[in-house]
């Protein structure tokens, strides 16, 4: 049996409400794309690259992945939790991308289907985020993991749950 150590890196998020409470969702991943505020940890554990610029749009967010062995489940394939993490990622934040400044959300649920898996040394893949719609309380999007010849690996849909500021 081979042994691997795998180190990597992040960025504390320190996450300070103050410090972004002005900015709207769109600025906010923006930010994050840009370099400008650090990505969300769970990023780096996963093998996730940070969003381009250009992959943060309003209602509409990409994330990267290549699969890699550290990511394998026991029957040495992707785990299905790499691929809904990868997912809720990219549903969430594209309606993330619709909100207001203060304005939060949380996923209320997430169903997945696995359609193809995903092996370490195959393509890179996307998750690519699209609202459906937003209410002033959810939102509701659907996603895919897809290659760079348009297979599709997985697809999902989430509600969120919008929570935002108190009017004046």
């Amino acid at each position: 049996m081979t042994s691997y150590t795998r180190t990597y890196s992040w960025a504390d998020p320190e996450f300070d409400p103050e410090k972004i409470r002005h900015l709207s969702g769109l600025e906010y991943l923006q930010a994050i794309a840009r370099g400008e505020l650090p990505a969300a940890p769970i990023g780096a554990t996963l093998g996730m690259e940070r969003p381009r610029p250009e992959d943060v749009q309003e209602g509409r967010v990409v994330f990267r992945l290549k699969p890699q062995n550290f990511q394998y489940n026991p029957i040495g394939s992707v785990h299905g939790g790499v691929y809904a993490t990868l997912l809720d990622s990219a549903v969430a934040c594209a309606i993330h991308t619709t909100l207001p400044a203060g304005a939060t959300y949380t996923t209320l649920e997430l169903k997945v289907n696995y359609i193809r898996p995903l092996i370490a040394g195959g393509p890179e893949v996307q998750a690519i985020g699209q609202v459906v719609h937003v209410t002033r309380q959810t939102g509701v999007a659907e996603g895919r993991i897809v290659d760079d010849q348009g297979r599709i690996y997985a697809h999902a849909t989430t509600t969120c749950l919008i929570m935002r500021p108190p009017r004046h």
